[in-house]
């Protein structure tokens, strides 16, 4: 589909019509004389839109195109209290010039910087986060989307900077060069990353002359070094490509406003016209990625991670131009279920060497199978089961108007990575199935009508959100789609949905083959990310073999799903509460409930939390209460996995004080959900076959936490330190080999012998029935002949409590990275400030919410310490703190920290020198963020749940905060600074964790000698630490000591 930038449309207004449900444009009466500063282009009457929008939309859109050819959609939300702008560029990746790789992704981080109407570096960021907003972008193959949100009182202002972007930058030299060192540092983040490695491997073996091929990022040498020795300057054809490139004709714009549609579009107008229009056209290029090489291919690679990932990719006709037939949506639902008869459910009941196919051993010769017809066919599904496969997921991916690609990944266990070629042979019977069976009618209208259901009670978003999703879809979906994009199939085309089903044949196949097994086996290394690789061609005879595959017994479509609701209607919800209300309270539970009477949507919220004071026992504990959430949500995916195709989702977790059940979506089969999950969980018997699978997966998770970010490592150091009953994962990684399926069975009734049941139900529900599934529970678990549980003891209730560091003491943690070949060292530099206190809350807010773009500047962008540069408020279970996070590949953690503490002495003199205004400014920042409305049942549930669980129960919090902040004077943030934060201040309490990357092991070593001023405590040993320090107390306690 061409880009959809039509000639000769005007400003529409949108109108509600009851009997269509849709929007119809009309053009705006010329009267309107606020509307006559700027003319619009003329439309016809026959080229009028029709902008369809969900039934419960009370917003108000309105399509308009400037002179300059930049198209816009309006929208009116009076009831928002946040408001936003997403700006999508029809120029990506695909543009970059010959030996630029990533010049577009350098150009969307540079426009950030300035721009001749406000030329102070930085100063957009700064006003955007000064005023409750945040900004962002990325840059894709096709397009650039510039996009950020703010308090509405400072909507204008920030729209007209944001417009500057497209206007007049600037692009200074010493900019341009700290922030070609920023892409590089972000691109070095992500060199140890199998998503971003395997995606370029994917690139890599495609045409070379062909966009596809191209490295997108960007880094150092393909920005300044290769640039250079051309004889080229990166900033002047930085210079060149924007002015080439970023032409207002190519330009999708959504603005989401508080005010009418007639003032905004006037603000609109004033702001975006000044953008130049060169008439551009869209990036245009011909022929397909991949060509007659790149098909029927094995490439084999290594991965970083442990575990075995299998990618069955084929080229397709892309979806966006079928897609209210949604061919591909129709195959991957089919291909990617997971319901009985389905590929994974064979895949997960497979035995580790059964007579498949007739083949020999599973360490035979990969393709040296002969097998016939018999291909499949003879699988047989036994009670002693291991399991190939952990999970499979298909669909569309890497999709441009052009071309794409239909993906089939899984993940594979050590008994399913023996049988490549059978998984593939078992998904072609299975693609053999659904030729066999034709396009059926009924699973179309099925997926049709869940569509229908999610579009209309579809919640809502927060509008950044929404403004990058539609400003996204402007660039390829006509004006009626904009809003609904490829969410609603609605025109069934069995000749359509057979020729993308004909694409997936083993002719066009590419197969991607993960694993460690082929660690000094390949011949070749991918450029960009050093992913080693090799390629061979699939035998003719095993593609002919897939091509005879034909479908066994164990093979059939899914039944029609029972989870689809058809009672949409809403509860007469007589109370009009705002807050939870402790509905019922027995020895073994306590009931929270919260009607809905805000959202007004026919879905509710369920949390069930088990506290459980076996879970935190010991790291063996804690290992098999992970193991038996994930057996549950094992043994329920066959029964529950329509209900999340219809609409309604569950997950079963463990947390430090038990597990929790959570339950959401449409409320009219719920609870058949929840009550099907309380038996499994009651009637829990250990399988052996699933728990190998399962400790397998949960082995390989433990095993690749050490190729986390060395800022997420140093974010769980900190953590570890602090909480009193954490364990660590080396301990539990240490003791899991030696867990078997008997372990489990014996502790499994320990688990649940004893407990308590935190309940939250909300929503469309009412209070008797919350009231019946809570009894049902308790009926379960702690009534009849042989009750399953007990209830707990006052003295039994466990509790998270955090270690209290002491004042004028600056503990540290020095550590290696655990992946020594991961060259980026972090440090995470934590001050603790105090237990949730209302005062103290509001002036550490207003005080992280004041430092942290100038933080961001100075850091990142101004001494280009590394991509990721956070300062963020920190809470562990009540206790609040003020957290530096800092991953960087060019200095050490031990310099990092210095440059924090030296940032913060810096920032003492911006404090004292902070005008009157720019503090209100700050306050009345806050405030608008604190009374920003919840925009949905989750988001308000969550909320609520977290004030529940920590013990806290101020559902009023933002009110009282807010009240708190009204009457904060300058005077007592400097005085909190003074306290708490300076350098050297009385109260201050701080940890570093430093962690150590490849690149820094010297400086690490030095470290360990170096001398140290008496107040600073280095941490050798965690637990000694942690033994000898004081806690916090909790919030929450036993049944009758909860704060009511």
């Amino acid at each position: 589909m061409n880009c959809l930038v039509m000639p000769h449309e005007s400003c529409v207004d949108v109108i509600y019509d009851d009997s269509s449900q849709v929007y119809h444009s009309r053009r705006v009466k010329s009267e309107k004389k606020l509307l006559q500063s700027r003319e619009t282009m003329a439309i016809n009457k026959e080229e009028e839109a029709v902008i369809i929008k969900p039934r419960n939309d009370k917003r108000e859109y309105r399509r308009i195109v400037l002179p300059n050819s930049l198209q816009a959609l309006l929208i009116s939300d009076p009831e928002t209290d946040k408001v936003a702008a997403s700006m999508n560029v029809s120029v990506g990746a695909f543009s970059d010039p010959e030996g630029l790789e990533g010049l577009a992704h350098f150009l969307e981080h540079m426009l950030f910087y300035a721009s001749e109407k406000y030329p102070l570096e930085d100063s957009y960021s700064k006003y955007i986060i000064e005023h409750g907003g945040s900004t962002n972008a990325f840059t894709s193959s096709e397009h650039t989307n510039y996009y950020f949100d703010i308090n509405v009182d400072a909507f204008e202002e920030a729209l007209d900077r944001f417009a500057q972007f497209f206007i007049k930058p600037l692009m200074s030299p010493d900019a341009t060069m700290r922030e070609i060192k920023a892409v590089d540092s972000e691109n070095q983040k992500n060199l140890l990353s199998d998503a971003w490695r395997m995606s370029q491997l994917q690139k890599h073996i495609s045409a070379d002359g062909h966009p596809y091929h191209k490295f997108s990022t960007g880094n150092w040498d393909t920005l300044e070094v290769r640039p250079r020795k051309k004889g080229l300057d990166s900033r002047q054809e930085l210079i060149k490509f924007y002015k080439e490139n970023y032409s207002a004709n190519l330009m999708h714009l959504v603005v989401y406003g508080k005010k009418s549609l007639d003032e905004i579009q006037i603000l609109v107008e004033d702001k975006f016209h000044e953008i130049g229009n060169t008439d551009r056209s869209s990036f245009y290029y011909t022929g397909q990625p991949c060509v007659s090489e790149h098909l029927q291919i094995l490439v084999k690679t290594v991965p970083i991670k442990e575990g075995h990932r299998l990618r069955i990719v084929w080229p397709v006709t892309p979806g966006i131009r079928y897609y209210k037939e949604a061919p591909s949506r129709y195959l991957s639902h089919l291909i990617g279920h997971e319901g009985e008869g389905s590929v994974f459910f064979i895949l997960k009941k497979l035995e580790s060497d059964p007579p498949v196919m007739g083949c020999d051993p599973p360490h035979s010769d990969l393709w040296g199978l002969d097998t016939g017809n018999n291909l499949a066919s003879d699988w047989i599904v036994t009670e002693a089961v291991v399991g190939w496969a952990t999970s499979l997921s298909a669909g569309e991916g890497d999709w441009t108007k052009e071309f794409s690609f239909f993906k089939v990944v899984v993940d594979l266990t050590d008994a399913g990575q023996e049988h490549m070629e059978d998984i593939v042979g078992l998904l072609f019977r299975y693609i053999s199935l659904l030729n066999q069976s034709g396009v059926n009618k009924w699973i179309f209208d099925e997926l049709s009508a869940i569509s229908e259901t999610v579009f209309h009670y579809q919640d809502k978003i927060s509008p950044s959100d929404y403004v990058v999703n539609i400003s996204s879809n402007m660039q390829v979906f006509p004006p009626e789609d904009w809003l609904v994009a490829s969410s609603l199939p609605s025109m069934f085309r069995p000749d359509t949905i057979q020729t993308v089903l004909d694409e997936l044949t083993p002719n066009n196949v590419r197969i991607f083959w993960e694993s460690k097994k082929f660690e000094g086996q390949t011949d070749m290394v991918e450029p960009w990310y050093g992913t080693a690789y090799s390629v061979e061609k699939v035998p003719g005879s095993m593609i002919q073999q897939w091509i005879k595959a034909s479908p066994n017994e164990h093979l059939h479509l899914p039944a029609s799903n029972v989870f689809i609701p058809t009672d949409l209607s809403l509860k007469e919800l007589t109370e009009k509460v705002k807050f939870p209300v402790l509905l019922k309270k027995t020895i073994y539970s306590r009931l929270w409930y919260k009607p809905d009477t805000v959202f007004y949507t026919p879905k509710a919220y369920v949390k069930i939390d088990f506290n459980c004071p076996y879970t935190s026992y010991s790291p063996e504990a804690e290992v098999l209460t992970n193991i038996f959430t994930r057996l549950l949500m094992d043994y329920l995916n066959e029964f529950a996995y329509d209900a999340q195709v219809a609409g309604l989702y569950y997950g079963i977790s463990a947390t430090d004080t038990g597990f929790q059940v959570t339950v959401v979506g449409y409320n009219h089969k719920l609870r058949i959900l929840v009550d099907t999950i309380v038996e499994k969980i009651a009637d829990f018997k250990v399988k052996p076959d699933r728990y190998s699978v399962i400790k397998e997966t949960v082995l390989k998770e433990y095993q690749n936490l050490k190729f986390q970010q060395p800022y997420q490592q140093a974010m769980y150091y900190c953590s570890l330190i602090l909480e009193d009953q954490s364990w660590p994962w080396v301990e539990q990684l240490e003791i899991l080999p030696h867990l078997e399926a008997t372990d489990l069975a014996k502790f499994a009734p320990m688990l649940l012998s004893k407990t308590f049941l935190e309940c939250y139900v909300a929503g469309n529900i009412e209070p008797k029935q919350a009231e019946s599934m809570v009894l049902h529970i308790e009926d379960i678990f702690f009534k009849g002949v042989h009750p399953i549980c007990r209830s707990l003891f006052p003295s039994e209730h466990l509790t998270n409590r955090i270690i209290r560091l002491e004042r004028g003491i600056n503990f540290f943690y020095p550590i290696e990275v655990q992946n020594k070949s991961d060259e980026n060292s972090a440090l995470v530099h934590y001050i603790q400030v105090h237990q949730d206190d209302l005062m103290l809350n509001v002036k550490l807010q207003l005080f992280a919410l004041t430092a942290k773009q100038p933080a961001f500047h100075q850091l990142r962008s101004v001494e280009q310490l590394g991509y990721i540069t956070v300062l963020m408020q920190r809470n562990y279970s009540g206790v609040k703190g003020l957290m530096f996070v800092i991953q960087s590949a060019v200095k050490d953690p031990g310099h990092i920290n210095l440059r924090v503490e030296a940032f913060l002495k810096e920032f003492e003199n911006k404090l004292y020198a902070m005008t009157s205004d720019d503090f209100k400014s700050n306050v009345n920042a806050l405030i608008d963020m604190k009374l920003e409305k919840h925009k949905n049942l989750r988001e308000e549930s969550r909320f609520h749940w977290g004030e529940i669980v920590n013990g806290t129960l101020q559902f009023d919090r933002r009110d009282a905060e807010v009240a708190a902040l009204k009457h904060l004077t300058q005077k007592e943030l400097i005085d909190f600074f003074n306290e708490y934060i300076k350098m050297d201040a009385p109260q201050k309490k701080t940890l570093t964790v430093q962690v150590y990357g490849g690149s820094h092991h010297t400086e690490y070593e030095a470290a360990q000698i170096e001398k140290r001023p008496p107040q600073s405590v280095q941490i050798d040993d965690i637990f000694s630490f942690r033994r000898s320090r004081p806690l916090y107390g909790s919030f929450k306690g036993g049944i009758g000591h909860m704060k009511l």
